[in-house]
C-alpha cells in the first residue's frame, strides 16, 4: 500500500527537500503541496491523502487551524496530521495534540525518523518524540488551570481499560503493553480501540492528553 502524503510548508526549498526524500521511500508518494493551511485542507480532501506533513507557522491560515479543520471534518476522518516544525515549544505541542494532530516532530530529525513517523501515523498510531512528550507532560502540570480534571470520563472505562490507558500515556507500543500485561498484542489493540471509542478520541495522541487532563496519570506517578 502506498501512503499518500501532502506537504504543507510555505518554504519551497523545504518542500523540495521533503519531496526528494520521500520519493526514494518506495511506499510513500507526495500527492500535493500546499503553502498555507487553506491549501493543505483542500489538498487533503482532493487527493484523499493519508498523511499531511504540516508546518505550524505559515502565512494566512496556520498549521494548527488547518489541523483543527481536518480533525473536525468527517469526510477527512482517514487523514492523519504530522506536525513538523522548528518550534519545539510547549504551547505548540499541547495545542497541536488538542487540535487532532497524530504526531509532532521537529525539523532536525534524521531522514529515517521522518519516514518512520509517516508510516506510524498512516496506520493510525500516534507518534511523539520522547523529548516532546516530556515537554507535554511538564506543560500540563505547570499550567493546572488548563487541565480539565474531569474524572467522569474515566467512569466509561473498565479497570483493564484504565490500566491500558495509563500505559498508552506512558508511550508504550502495543507489543510493549502486551508484554507488561501478559496479553496478546491483538487483545491490547482491541482494548485501545475500545478506549478510543468510549472517550471519542481521534487517535492515541489524544488519549495521552485525556489521560493527563483527567488526572489518571501524573508525572512520576
Amino acid at each position: 500500500m502506498v501512503i499518500k502524503v501532502v506537504l504543507a510548508d510555505d518554504q519551497a526549498l523545504i518542500r523540495a527537500g521533503f519531496r526528494t526524500l520521500l520519493a526514494d521511500a518506495g511506499d510513500i508518494q507526495v500527492v500535493a503541496e500546499a503553502t498555507d493551511g487553506d491549501e493543505a485542507v483542500r489538498a487533503a480532501r482532493d487527493t484523499a491523502a493519508d498523511v499531511v506533513l504540516m508546518d505550524i507557522r505559515m502565512p494566512g491560515t496556520d498549521g494548527l487551524t488547518a489541523t483543527r479543520r481536518i480533525a473536525a471534518d468527517d469526510d477527512l476522518a482517514g487523514v492523519r496530521v504530522l506536525i513538523l516544525t522548528t518550534y519545539e515549544t510547549d504551547e505548540y505541542v499541547y495545542q497541536a495534540l488538542k487540535d487532532g494532530a497524530s504526531g509532532f516532530l521537529v525539523k532536525d530529525i534524521e531522514p529515517d525518523e521522518l519516514l518512520h513517523a509517516i508510516r506510524v501515523v498512516a496506520r493510525g498510531d500516534a507518534l511523539l518524540a520522547p523529548s516532546i512528550t516530556r515537554r507535554l507532560i511538564a506543560d500540563l502540570v505547570a499550567r493546572p488551570a488548563r487541565r480539565v480534571a474531569d474524572t467522569s470520563v474515566l467512569s466509561r472505562l473498565t479497570d483493564r481499560e484504565r490500566e491500558v490507558l495509563v500505559l498508552v500515556a506512558g508511550g508504550l507500543t502495543n507489543d510493549e503493553m502486551a508484554g507488561r500485561l501478559f496479553l496478546s498484542p491483538l487483545t491490547v489493540k482491541t482494548h485501545v480501540s475500545r478506549i478510543m471509542t468510549k472517550l471519542a478520541a481521534r487517535d492515541r495522541a489524544q488519549l495521552v492528553v485525556l489521560a493527563y487532563e483527567s488526572g489518571l496519570v501524573t508525572p512520576g506517578g
